[in-house]
């Protein structure tokens, strides 16, 4: 992560800087300095002296010298006692103020960077570490002394750690340890010593040619050495850092560590570097060699060695130095009985980016747990509209058919379908509550997570410091900071009831096959984004819309500021936006205030250790906030003061930076125009996952017409497909869907493809619209599958369901490539809810007669649930479709109308015959277990309802009658709960 340096106390920049991170030079002493110097000693003298002799010369004692409490009471209040006590105010405040420079003084001198606080003293503190900074300015350590605003991202916890640690901390993901540390340290100089004891007087040459080396630099300040400064400083561009990692991948340093995907650089190591390299700095073997120390030179002897990587392997963790990086997990190979899902699915990803992809919006397709997210809030959207159709609002009922999306609103719901992968958000939520709930019955606490990796099925959790052994079946990972829980044993998991232990993880993008998710109320401090504005409104919109719909989440809330797209209808519970910056410093004060004093008073010292305790369902939601605007100079030490013990509080931010320069930033990351999210010192390069704005659009689209409040007339009653009803119309395909599933008009295919069939021609006649062939290849793969396989299953389905007598085919293509039925094929769904329209809305409302006859003939339609005999495994595209939901309301709609036309002629018993027929298919609609006792009270026979009402007693359950009905049970029978008590 590239540094940042401050001019003043305020913690104002200093101005822009370049994207590139560029190395910090060694800050002379000027005159300035000395003179400010000077001043700190005066001002120090004048506070910690001159205040308390001049106290005592002016006032002398001030407290009485007798402790007689009742006579003070009875003394008159005069001036003097005024002053006496303001001169007790003024000791108190010099006390403490004495305090903190004897902290800082003695930080300074025993090489703390950042001493710890003193209770109830920001400002006293924060002007003695100023002048005690000033003052030891002149020192030769006097840069290890100062503290930038840089380290407001720090936890408190960071902030209290020696000095080996801070020089070789960098804000970012992992807080390195001070025994870490310290054994790098002593690794270096017991290397030191061996190679000095065999170096020969003449010095080693390398190579016979002009290889030039680079030896890893200790820190300097804050400054630590990466591989991106190094490339910058000696070929010209950071970007080629990686020819740097490829020359030295795997090959034994002197500390016997090596470089590998999961190491940091540290102090000592020697790189080779690219020929064309350039630069003071270098090494050049063996011209330079007398230039050099015979240490070095036998260090880079021995280095030379290992050119040819034939010793590389797995070395040891190296976590000294250098810039810190998150770590991309070992990959291993998946069990054999999942390899092959594992390859259909990396097909099925690959044709994503390719043309076969038909036009479906590229970023969903890859965004498998944001589909996922997406997918199943847009459904229960959509039941909630139906239920609140179906309970009746005002001016009767608005119908139960939501509308059918165009577009681009059509082409993002495919697309959803499509990437969609709810199995995955299954697992990681119960592999994370599962481990959650053992640590608890362990009395342990849950570790800070930074980051997770989801490799191969696997599960990686990077944790901040090591935490012992994970909990079975969690395993150690690469290190000590990786606990790794296979796809096999997180299947395992059943859901428990424990609060969700890190519901800040959002997905950043891809690495390989390893999809990072970044806990971002964990981060200690901001998270920065620079880049284009569309682009990284592109990377916020995605963040925005996972974290508002994720399956890992309990409770949440996430503040928006500068975003372009109102997000809000995605989850108006968990989002909310603010209009500008000051809005958001003024709520986030007070919420950080909040937090603070709610965790004092629990007596936890993070939200980590409250979620798992008595009141883990009630507290400690995480909120997080996405701030797309720039924050002007202001606004941005604001936001970094509140951020500097944010991730104990559970508080994360993101914040979008032009300048790439943005206090207390504890990641900063770049999203490129090529959709790459890089943070180059972090080790990362990802291929983002992005929201961007047209999708954006569509999906708010999509939400906003699945909303039960939107528009005058809401979901509307008539079917997407109507049926001709009259003998004229009968079909030449007759599907039954509505129970058993059977085919009529159609020979039985091959026993091996027929269930394949079966299904595909099920999700077509459920989606009369159309239907994508990617969503159709999905819902019957749902692991993945060849292009072949699926154009061979289309084809085959085309083949088996003919052509009609005039030639044209029963399946064909739109014109956007969608699969469609011809009228001719119809299902027994299509004509109920052609039956139930006819009679409600067409022929049926101008005649009695035909009104009875059209509801009859729908009702003897219903044979039990939607494909009651579907095969355990399949048909598992359901889980997204309203279908299940608007059947039983469509069936009960049939029955409450039917029972209300017989109750116009007083004929109870067949009204009460339709209402349970109803209630066979929709056992939980309260609407006809009202009108059922309407019915039975209508007979006249008391003892007759009152069996209904113990019935009724009985199917409620726990949650006893709901409201409503018990209400009127009360108004028929009011010694219902008489006989109900005596059944009972």
């Amino acid at each position: 992560m590239a540094r940042r340096s401050t001019s003043s106390s305020t913690g104002s920049s200093t101005g822009p800087r370049n994207r590139t991170p560029q190395p910090v030079r060694v800050r002379r002493r000027t005159f300035g300095d000395v003179v400010r110097a000077f001043l700190a000693f005066v001002a120090l003298v004048v506070l910690l002296v001159g205040v308390p002799g001049a106290l005592a010369v002016a006032v002398g004692w001030p407290l009485p010298h007798e402790f007689e409490p009742m006579e003070w009471l009875k003394n008159e209040i005069t001036v003097s006692t005024f002053l006496h006590i303001l001169t007790v105010i003024v000791w108190f405040a010099w006390a403490q103020f004495t305090a903190c420079v004897l902290v800082e003084v003695k930080a300074a001198l025993s090489g703390v960077g950042v001493p710890g606080r003193v209770p109830g003293s920001g400002a006293s503190q924060l002007l003695a570490r100023q002048l005690v900074a000033a003052l030891l300015l002149v020192g030769a350590t006097a840069a290890s002394f100062t503290p930038g605003l840089s380290q407001l991202g720090h936890s408190m916890e960071d902030n209290q750690r020696g000095t080996v640690a801070a020089a070789q901390q960098t804000p970012g993901l992992f807080a390195q340890q001070q025994e870490q540390a310290a054994s790098t340290a002593a690794a270096l100089a017991e290397q030191a010593s061996h190679a000095a004891s065999h170096a020969e007087a003449g010095g080693a040459t390398a190579k016979a040619d002009d290889t030039k080396y680079y030896r890893i630099q200790p820190p300097e300040g804050r400054h630590h050495d990466s591989l991106w400064e190094i490339a910058q400083r000696h070929l010209g561009d950071g970007r080629r850092y990686k020819e740097i990692y490829e020359l030295n991948k795997d090959r034994v340093q002197p500390d016997g560590s090596r470089l590998s995907e999961a190491s940091l650089i540290r102090p000592g190591w020697i790189m080779e570097m690219p020929g064309d390299a350039r630069g003071g700095e270098l090494v050049e073997m063996p011209d330079a060699a007398p230039s050099v120390s015979p240490d070095v030179q036998q260090q880079i002897h021995d280095y030379a060695k290992s050119g040819d990587h034939a010793q590389g392997g797995g070395g040891g963790q190296a976590q000294g130095g250098g810039a810190t990086q998150v770590s991309v997990p070992e990959q291993r190979p998946a069990p054999e009985q999942n390899q092959q899902g594992n390859s259909d699915q990396q097909h099925a990803t690959s044709s994503h980016s390719s043309g076969s992809s038909f036009g479906l919006p590229e970023a969903l397709l890859g965004a498998p747990l944001l589909a996922a997210g997406l997918l199943g809030a847009l459904g229960r959207r959509r039941r909630q509209a139906l239920w609140q159709s179906a309970i009746g609002a005002v001016g009767g009922r608005r119908g139960m058919e939501p509308p059918t999306p165009a577009g681009d609103a059509l082409d993002v719901q495919d697309a959803l379908l499509v990437g969609a992968d709810p199995e995955g958000v299954r697992l990681l939520d119960r592999s994370l509550r599962g481990l959650a709930a053992s640590l608890a019955a362990e009395s342990r606490p849950l570790p800070t997570v930074y980051a997770a990796w989801l490799t191969n099925g696997d599960l990686h959790l990077q944790l901040a410091q090591p935490s012992g052994k994970p909990p079975a079946p969690w395993q150690l990972g690469q290190d000590q900071t990786f606990w790794v829980l296979a796809r096999s044993d997180g299947e395992r998991y059943e859901d428990t009831d424990t609060a969700a232990p890190y519901p800040g993880l959002v997905s950043l993008g891809t690495m390989d096959d390893s999809r990072l998710l970044l806990n971002l109320e964990a981060v200690p401090g901001i998270v920065s984004l620079s880049g284009r504005e569309a682009d990284r409104a592109a990377v916020f919109a995605s963040v925005a819309a996972e974290l508002a719909t994720n399956g890992w989440s309990d409770r949440m809330t996430i503040t928006l500021v500068g975003f372009g797209e109102d997000l809000t209808p995605l989850a108006p519970n968990r989002l909310r936006h603010l209009d500008d910056i000051e809005a958001l410093v003024e709520t986030m004060e007070a919420e950080t205030r909040q937090r603070r004093g709610a965790l004092g008073a629990a007596g936890h010292d993070s939200v980590l250790t409250g979620r798992t305790g008595p009141a883990q369902h009630t507290r400690w939601a995480p909120h997080l906030v996405l701030l797309a605007a720039q924050p002007d100079a202001e606004d941005a030490v604001k936001l970094a003061e509140l951020a500097a013990d944010a991730s104990r509080l559970g508080i994360g931010y993101l914040v979008g930076t032009e300048t790439d320069d943005l206090p207390g930033a504890a990641w900063e990351m770049e999203i490129t125009g090529a959709g790459k999210l890089l943070a180059p010192l972090l080790g990362l390069e990802l291929d983002a996952q992005l929201l961007p704005v047209a999708q954006q659009r569509a999906v708010v689209e999509l939400f906003v017409e699945a909303d039960p409040d939107h528009g005058p007339d809401g979901p509307t009653n008539t079917p997407p497909f109507l049926v001709d009803i009259s003998e004229q119309g009968r079909p030449a395909v007759y599907a039954r869907l509505v129970g058993s599933y059977e085919i009529i008009g159609l020979e039985t295919p091959d026993g091996e493809r027929s269930a394949l069939l079966h299904e595909a021609l099920a999700l077509l006649l459920l989606h009369r619209e159309g239907v994508h062939p990617r969503v159709l290849s999905s819902a019957l793969w749902p692991r993945g599958v060849t292009d072949d396989v699926r154009d061979a299953l289309v084809e085959r389905l085309r083949v088996w369901l003919g052509a009609d007598p005039d030639g044209s085919p029963r399946l064909t293509s739109d014109a956007t490539g969608r699969l469609t039925l011809a009228k001719s094929v119809v299902s027994d769904l299509d004509v109920l809810r052609s039956l139930y329209y006819e009679a409600t809305q067409g022929k049926g409302v101008d005649s009695r007669v035909v009104r009875g006859r059209l509801l009859t003939d729908a009702l003897v339609l219903v044979r039990g649930p939607l494909l009651a005999d579907r095969p355990e495994g399949r048909y598992g595209w359901l889980t997204h479709e309203i279908v299940d939901a608007q059947l039983p309301l469509l069936v009960a709609d049939i029955g409450l109308a039917l029972s209300a036309f017989h109750l116009e002629k007083d004929r109870a018993e067949k009204a009460i015959e339709a209402l349970n027929a109803a209630v066979r298919t929709a056992p939980a609609d309260e609407r006809l277990w009202n009108e059922l006792l309407r019915a039975t009270h209508a007979t006249g026979d008391t003892d007759r309802l009152q069996a209904l009402a113990v019935d009724l007693v009985g199917r409620s359950g726990a949650r006893g009658l709901p409201p409503r009905t018990e209400a009127l049970l009360d108004e028929l029978l009011p010694t219902w709960r008489g006989g109900v008590a005596a059944v009972g």
